[in-house]
C-alpha cells in the first residue's frame, strides 16, 4: 500500500516538474472588434526568456506605441512562476476584417510561434468623455497647432508656418520631445531661430490658455498645384489633476504621457501667370532694386576695375540667377564672384545678392558697357517688372592703339570701313647717281646653327615617341580618365563651397546649392523637381549604387540641419570631401 502512495506522489511530481517546464508563447488581444477610432493593445506573452524576438507585421494598422517590455518574476511555495511580455498599441488605419499574423521567438534553440489572430474593425464608435479620465483630460487641454500664413500663394512665394503648443491653466507640462520632424519636400526652406521664447498668454477656443511658440519654418514652394506640410508630432509628459484630494485639500495629480501632432496642412501653389512673363525672366519673385556699379570709369590699359551687377530687396534671394554682362571683345572679362548678404525672417528672405566681375581692358579708347536689363514678379501688383541700367562708358586714358578700333571707328564711323593711309612722300626727288659699296658675305651653310637645326628633328623623333606612347596609354586608361574627369567635376561645382570652409551657414549654402546644380546638370531636371524621392528615383534609373544615392541624400540632409545646429570647421571640411567622393561616385556610375 506503501508503495503504491510512493508510486503515485512520484507520478504527481513529475507530471507537475513536466508541466512547469512546458514552454508556453501566445497572443492576445484587448478587444476583437473596436471601431475605427478606437486603440487596441497586442500582448505577446511567454513563460521563458527568449530570444530573436519577431513581431508580425501590423500593415493595416499603425503602431502608436510599443513595444513595451515587461518581465514579472516570482516564487509561490517553491514553484518559480515567470512571464515576459511584449505590449503593443495599435491604431486602424481602415474598416474591415484583418489578421494579425503569427510572431516567432527562440527559446532553448527551438523556434516558437503564436496563433494567428482576427480583428475586425468598425465604423466609428462614440467613446465616453469621462471627466476623470486622465487620458480624456489631456486630450481637451492640450493642443499643438501649425499656423500657415497663406494657402494658396504663388510658386516661389514666401510663407510661414508657426508652431504653438497650447496648454490649459488645468494641467502641468513637465517636458517633451519631437517624435516626427516635417521634412518640407518640395520646398525651399529655413528655420527661424526660436531659443528663448516665453510663454504666453492667450485664447484657444474662446477659452484662457498659455502657449509657446515651438517652431518658425519659412517656406518658398517649388512646385504647382497641391503641396503637403507634414505635421509636427511631440509626445508629451504631463500631469492631469484626479478627483482625489491629499490631507490638505489639494487635488491630486497624475502623471500622463500624451502624442499630440499639429495635423497635415495643404496649399494650394499656383502658377506664375504667362501673361506678360518676359524672356529674359529668371524665376525672380517679390520686390527688388536693380543696379550696375563700375568700381572706376577712367583707367589706364591692363589696370582692372570692378564691375557689380546686384539685386536687392525682399523675395527669393537665392533661387533664381543674376543677369550676365555683355561687354566689347577688348574688354577681357574674368568669372564673377558671387556674394550673398541675405537673411530670414517671417517675411522671407531679405538683403542682397551680386556678381562681381574683373574686367581688364586691353587697349585706349571708350568702351560702352551697355544697359542692363532685370525682369521679376512683383507681388504687390501680381505682374512683372523690368528694371534696367544705365549706360557706363568706360574711358581708357592710355595704352596700345586697337587698329581695327582707329581712325575714328570710336567715334560713330562704320567699324567695317578700311582706315585711310595717308603718304607725305607723294612726290620724293628720285636719285639718278648710285654710290657702290663693297660688302662680306657670310654663309649659313656648314656653321654651328646649320648642323643643330639639322640634328634637332632626329633628337625629337624619341620624344616624340616617348609623348606619343604615354598619351596612348592615358587614352587607354577609360577607367582611370573616368576618375580625373569625375573628380574635376566634383572640384569645378563645389569651388564655391570650397572658398567658404569656416562660415557655417555660407559654407553649407554653397554646398546644397552645388549639389542641385550638378543635379540639374546631370539628370536634365528643373529645380522645382528637385525633391528628394525624386532624385532617388532618378539616380536609381541611371544604375547608381543604393550606397552613393544615401551618401547624397545624407548630404542634403546635413545642409539643412546644419542651418540651426553648432558645426565645428572639420565636420565642414567632413561633408566637402564627402561630397566630392559622391559627386565623383555618381558620374562614374551614371549611365
Amino acid at each position: 500500500m506503501k508503495l503504491i502512495k510512493h508510486i503515485s506522489l512520484f507520478i504527481l511530481i513529475l507530471a507537475t516538474s513536466i508541466a512547469s517546464a512546458q514552454v508556453k508563447f501566445e497572443v492576445k488581444a484587448s478587444k476583437q472588434k473596436l471601431g475605427i477610432n478606437e486603440r487596441l493593445r497586442i500582448d505577446f506573452e511567454m513563460n521563458q526568456d527568449g530570444d530573436n524576438f519577431n513581431p508580425p507585421d501590423f500593415s493595416n494598422f499603425t503602431v502608436v506605441g510599443g513595444p513595451n517590455q515587461s518581465v514579472s518574476n516570482s516564487w509561490i511555495n517553491g514553484v518559480r512562476s515567470y512571464k515576459k511580455t511584449y505590449s503593443y498599441f495599435l491604431a486602424p488605419k481602415s474598416r474591415g476584417t484583418f489578421t494579425i499574423s503569427q510572431a516567432s521567438i527562440t527559446i532553448d534553440g527551438e523556434t516558437y510561434k503564436t496563433t494567428q489572430l482576427e480583428i475586425e474593425v468598425s465604423a466609428a464608435v462614440d467613446i465616453p468623455k469621462d471627466p476623470n479620465d486622465p487620458t480624456f483630460l489631456a486630450s481637451e487641454n492640450i493642443h499643438l497647432v501649425a499656423e500657415v500664413s497663406k494657402t494658396n500663394p504663388y510658386l516661389n512665394e514666401a510663407i510661414t508656418v508657426v508652431y504653438k503648443l497650447y496648454v490649459s491653466p488645468k494641467i502641468a507640462v513637465d517636458n517633451w520631445n519631437e517624435i516626427d520632424s516635417p521634412r518640407y519636400n518640395d520646398f525651399w526652406s529655413q528655420n527661424i531661430n526660436t531659443q528663448g521664447q516665453k510663454v504666453q498668454n492667450g485664447s484657444f477656443n474662446g477659452e484662457d490658455y498659455r502657449y509657446l511658440v515651438l517652431r518658425k519654418t519659412v517656406l518658398y514652394p517649388q512646385k504647382t498645384g497641391k503641396l503637403n506640410i507634414e505635421p509636427l508630432s511631440l509626445n508629451i509628459a504631463l500631469r492631469v489633476p484626479t478627483n482625489r484630494r491629499d490631507i490638505f485639500g489639494s487635488l491630486l495629480m497624475t502623471r500622463v504621457n500624451k502624442t499630440v501632432s499639429a495635423g497635415n496642412k495643404t496649399i494650394n501653389v499656383k502658377p506664375l501667370p504667362e501673361a506678360g512673363k518676359p524672356m529674359d525672366f529668371t524665376g525672380a519673385v517679390g520686390n527688388f532694386n536693380f543696379n550696375v556699379i563700375a568700381s572706376k570709369t577712367e583707367l589706364d590699359a591692363t589696370e582692372s576695375f570692378q564691375l557689380k551687377v546686384g539685386v536687392k530687396g525682399n523675395g527669393n534671394l537665392k533661387l533664381f540667377k543674376l543677369p550676365k554682362v555683355s561687354l566689347p571683345s577688348s574688354l577681357e572679362v574674368y568669372e564673377p564672384e558671387h556674394d550673398e548678404n541675405v537673411s530670414t525672417n517671417l517675411s522671407g528672405m531679405q538683403g542682397s545678392i551680386a556678381d562681381s566681375y574683373t574686367v581688364v581692358p586691353q587697349f585706349k579708347g571708350k568702351y560702352p558697357i551697355p544697359s542692363i536689363s532685370f525682369s521679376y514678379f512683383d507681388l504687390k501688383t501680381e505682374s512683372y517688372k523690368r528694371l534696367s541700367s544705365n549706360e557706363i562708358v568706360i574711358n581708357v586714358l592710355s595704352g596700345p592703339t586697337n587698329n581695327a578700333l582707329s581712325n575714328g571707328n570710336n567715334s560713330g564711323l562704320n567699324p567695317n570701313k578700311q582706315a585711310i593711309v595717308y603718304n607725305n612722300d607723294h612726290f620724293a626727288f628720285i636719285k639718278t647717281k648710285t654710290n657702290f659699296s663693297s660688302i662680306n658675305i657670310s654663309y649659313f651653310f656648314k656653321t654651328k646653327l646649320f648642323w643643330s637645326l639639322m640634328l634637332l628633328p632626329f633628337l625629337a623623333i624619341p620624344l616624340a615617341i616617348v609623348v606619343r606612347n604615354k598619351k596612348a596609354s592615358r587614352d587607354a586608361d577609360v577607367y582611370g580618365n573616368r576618375i580625373r574627369k569625375a573628380d574635376k567635376l566634383a572640384r569645378k561645382y563645389l569651388s564655391s563651397a570650397k572658398k567658404s570652409l569656416g562660415k557655417k551657414e555660407a559654407f553649407y549654402i554653397a554646398l546644397e546649392k552645388a549639389l542641385h546644380n550638378y543635379l540639374k546638370a546631370k539628370l536634365y531636371i528643373e529645380t522645382g523637381d528637385l525633391s528628394k524621392d525624386k532624385i532617388i528615383s532618378l539616380l536609381k534609373e541611371k544604375q547608381v549604387d543604393e550606397g552613393v544615392i544615401k551618401d547624397f541624400i545624407n548630404i542634403l540632409e546635413s545642409c539643412e540641419l546644419a542651418r540651426y545646429t553648432p558645426i565645428d570647421i572639420v565636420t565642414m571640411q567632413e561633408d566637402y570631401d564627402k561630397a566630392a567622393k559622391t559627386i565623383s561616385l555618381i558620374d562614374k556610375q551614371a549611365r
